[in-house]
């Protein structure tokens, strides 16, 4: 089993193999090309967002700079936005529903490194998916960690650390991120 076999299924894996170190590399460039582009230049922008992530539906707006791992695990829905300074360490699949507007310096991380040193030490990860359903909100400064889903219809605050799921309808706040209020309509 290769160690991207590994990643997908979770299990503790080496991202400093050739094959991982190599995808990671290509990303980089498409990052380091696209943050450099002029904003007025949308086309080129499209084109290379479109490379770089691995789906997409038709109305999405990523806003420069931008940084990822790979590219290849993130899937964006249609009217998704995320503002300045995203980062997405997308060693994990990170899916975003339709409807999810991302404040700007926000973070979402797959990867999770061993408790214990030796492990830790021995440059071995897990990888844990990322799922934001539709309509959601995030706040800018938030951090999403890896094996959380936020629901639908949901909104997290600023500067808010999410550790654990959310659940739909909710208002949620605080490090760690926990549920204040629901959303009545």
């Amino acid at each position: 089993m290769t160690e991207k076999e590994k990643s997908h299924q979770r299990l503790l894996y080496n991202p400093l193999g050739a094959e991982l170190t190599a995808e990671r590399a290509a990303a980089k460039e498409l990052c380091c090309e696209f943050n450099r582009l002029r904003p007025s230049d949308l086309e080129r922008r499209w084109e290379l967002i479109r490379k770089l992530l691995g789906k997409t539906k038709e109305r999405f707006y990523v806003e420069q700079p931008f940084l990822c791992d790979y590219g290849y695990n993130i899937e964006v829905g249609e009217n998704f936005y995320i503002n300045h300074n995203a980062v997405i360490l997308d060693c994990g699949k990170v899916t975003f529903g339709d409807n999810v507007f991302i404040g700007p310096n926000c973070a979402f991380y797959t990867p999770e490194h061993p408790l214990d040193a030796p492990t830790r030490n021995a440059g071995v990860e897990y990888a844990y998916p990322i799922t934001v359903d539709d309509n959601v909100w995030i706040g800018g400064n938030a951090v999403v960690l890896g094996g959380v889903t936020i629901g639908s219809n949901a909104v997290i605050g600023a500067g808010s650390v999410v550790t654990r799921d959310i659940p739909s309808g909710v208002v949620a706040v605080g490090n760690p991120c926990r549920v204040v209020k629901r959303i009545e309509n």
